[in-house]
């Protein structure tokens, strides 16, 4: 379209189309048509949509307590046991779920009352958390207890996790979606970091079964928000959970490159670059400090996600998505080789914030990617698919972390973990180039969730 019949095709009344020579003899608009003028960005665009502030209280109460319960569940594991080993598999037991279930919790997202589901999904590691509790304070406390509760809990968050995820971007209006991912996963760090830090603290001082019962009364906490939220399913919505919906979903993420790429990009590096398992043995054997520094050390990965994420609130959203993807994943597996290497508590705690906050840049550009490029009747069951590659990420990492450590080393472990994570991002940045050209800015979201079926590498 020509640029006459752009300023005749819109509200061409409300243009002052009268010139006047400029010093040079050149003709100019007298003014500039408002509403060409940019839009002037608004860090708090969500923040002022009540539903979205339930939601995110919600949300950042039990990512405080799932927060505080992994690093409860990790050092009790680890006291028990004292095996890398055991690390490994309770990483392995947390993955196990993720792997059928989420696919269909992603379809009972797209089928039943995504609200419900949060709230139901919710009250199963309230329940095994009081049984931690009780099975600590009785001294009845056992591995393959742990192992068994564990399981229950991550067979929950696999219809958890879908159902919050297609939930968030039909609770906001769609021009500050890409801000609602930001805010919302800015006070979900702030969560993150409180968790750990909260649950060194509680051990330190009264124990591991007053720190699984802080968890209790966060999550009973985090449903009264929720149960506020006034959420009704989108017409059309509904369907049977079954195996045809489920397919679809799973094709719809691998006829586009760009989605399949992110979430691949993101499982293989942090497989490799997962040094969290690890961190009990770091705190005691290799930094040799307590409880409090294990607390410490954990929060120093989501206090560099949170301050991170703070600027990209304050800056207008990432235009590059996919270039800067791959950026920072490289940057995280640098960061990860950098902590595996230091014997200085500082500087660990440092290193670890730049692998959290490079983790952070990935996981906004990620979150984005995917919910934009995904109308909302499938969204369940993309973000389930998505859930899978993260819990693939998270917690075969932290096999992979237990395995190789307990065959060599810690440092070795997290070295060639770091190593592996950069080399993969390099290789996926250079093979997927449509993931290194992706551009969302100016995309509406029409557009993007009807792009063309991209040849999968």
């Amino acid at each position: 379209m020509d640029a006459t019949a752009c300023i005749t095709g819109s509200a061409a009344v409300s243009i002052d189309l009268r010139t006047e020579p400029d010093l040079r003899g050149h003709d100019r608009l007298s003014q500039p048509p408002p509403e060409l003028a940019p839009e002037r960005h608004d860090p708090l665009a969500a923040l002022r949509q009540r539903s979205f502030v339930l939601f995110t209280l919600s949300r950042v109460l039990s990512v405080t307590g799932s927060s505080l319960l992994q690093a409860a569940l990790a050092w009790q594991v680890w006291a028990i046991s004292d095996s890398e080993l055991s690390l490994g598999v309770l990483g392995l037991v947390r993955f196990l779920p993720a792997l059928g279930m989420s696919l269909i919790g992603g379809a009972a997202a797209d089928t039943y009352n995504r609200r419900n589901i949060i709230v139901i999904a919710q009250c199963v590691p309230l329940t095994c958390a009081a049984v931690l509790a009780a099975a600590t304070f009785g001294g009845w406390q056992r591995i393959e207890i742990i192992f068994g509760l564990v399981l229950v809990i991550g067979l929950a968050s696999s219809f958890e996790g879908p159902a919050r995820s297609a939930l968030l971007p039909a609770i906001v209006r769609p021009e500050t979606f890409a801000n609602a991912v930001t805010v919302s996963t800015t006070l979900q760090t702030l969560g993150m970091v409180s968790g750990p830090a909260l649950a060194g603290g509680v051990i330190t001082v009264a124990g591991v079964g007053e720190a699984y019962s802080v968890f209790v009364g966060l999550v009973a906490t985090s449903l009264v928000p929720m149960l506020l939220l006034r959420y009704r399913q989108a017409a059309g919505n509904g369907r049977s959970v079954s195996f045809e919906a489920i397919r679809e979903g799973v094709r719809f993420v691998r006829q586009r490159q760009v989605l399949l790429g992110a979430m691949s990009l993101d499982m293989f590096a942090v497989i490799f670059g997962g040094a969290q398992a690890l961190l009990p043995v770091y705190t005691t054997d290799v930094l040799k400090v307590g409880p409090w520094g294990y607390g410490v050390l954990t929060a120093s990965l989501e206090l560099g996600a949170f301050l991170m994420s703070l600027v990209m609130v304050l800056r207008p959203p990432v235009v590059n998505t996919g270039r800067v993807l791959v950026y920072s994943v490289m940057a995280y597996g640098a960061a990860t080789m950098g902590f595996g290497l230091s014997r200085v508590f500082v500087v660990s705690v440092v290193l670890y914030m730049l692998v959290g906050a490079a983790d952070m840049v990935s996981m906004v550009m990620r979150n984005t990617t995917i919910q934009l490029a995904t109308p909302d009747e499938l969204r369940g069951r993309v973000s389930a698919v998505a859930q899978v590659f993260i819990g693939a990420s998270n917690q075969l990492g932290a096999v992979e972390s237990g395995f190789v450590a307990a065959a060599t080393n810690a440092t070795f472990a997290v070295v060639s973990g770091g190593a592996g994570a950069l080399t993969v991002a390099a290789a996926i940045g250079w093979r997927l180039r449509e993931l290194m050209a992706y551009r969302i800015a100016g995309r509406p979201i029409e557009e993007t969730a009807v792009e063309e079926p991209a040849r999968v590498v």
